[in-house]
């Protein structure tokens, strides 16, 4: 069992023009909170996609991650269970547990929270800045397993049908 509280040190306070945002498989994603501001012991991320944003099915060998739908629809796959979860949904999904999301609404904004941190990583590594999206292209599943599992992730199945 992960305990965040007391797991860091000084008070932090962001906003969005201190918040890095990347796209990322599709979405955009914004760090609202990182491992460098938490001393490793979470991270937040604000997803936001259009429908058929998803990611493909995989586990974390270190971290918990729980969704958190702010708006639309998402399709959550884990174990063996398919779950719609709308607006206001929670998932709370152990480490080493294969999952994998998609957006099924028209669009979804939703948080991920990472125990401990180290996702954001992951994230940074393989978006690029909104900017630069249409030039750099996401790597290819190949790639894209490698570096995962350079950041204890392991993909495990294709991305999920919308």
């Amino acid at each position: 069992m992960t305990y965040v509280s007391g797991a860091f040190s000084r008070p932090v306070v962001t906003d969005p023009d201190s918040q890095s945002a990347v796209s990322f498989l599709g979405g955009l994603v914004r760090m609202r909170a990182t491992a460098p501001d938490t001393d490793g012991a979470f991270a937040i991320l604000e997803h936001e996609g259009e429908r058929g944003y998803m990611s493909p099915l995989h586990l974390h060998d270190a971290d918990e991650e729980t969704f958190l739908v702010l708006d639309g629809t998402l399709r959550v796959e884990v174990g063996e269970r398919v779950l719609s979860v709308g607006s206001g949904g929670l998932t709370l999904l152990p480490r080493g547990l294969a999952h994998g999301f998609v957006v099924t609404s028209p669009q979804a904004r939703f948080l991920t929270l990472h125990t401990p941190a180290g996702f954001d990583r992951f994230v940074a590594e393989v978006g690029a800045s909104p900017q630069d999206s249409a030039t750099k292209p996401p790597p290819d599943p190949a790639e894209l397993t490698r570096i995962a599992a350079r950041h204890g992730i392991q993909i495990v199945g294709p991305p999920l049908l919308p």
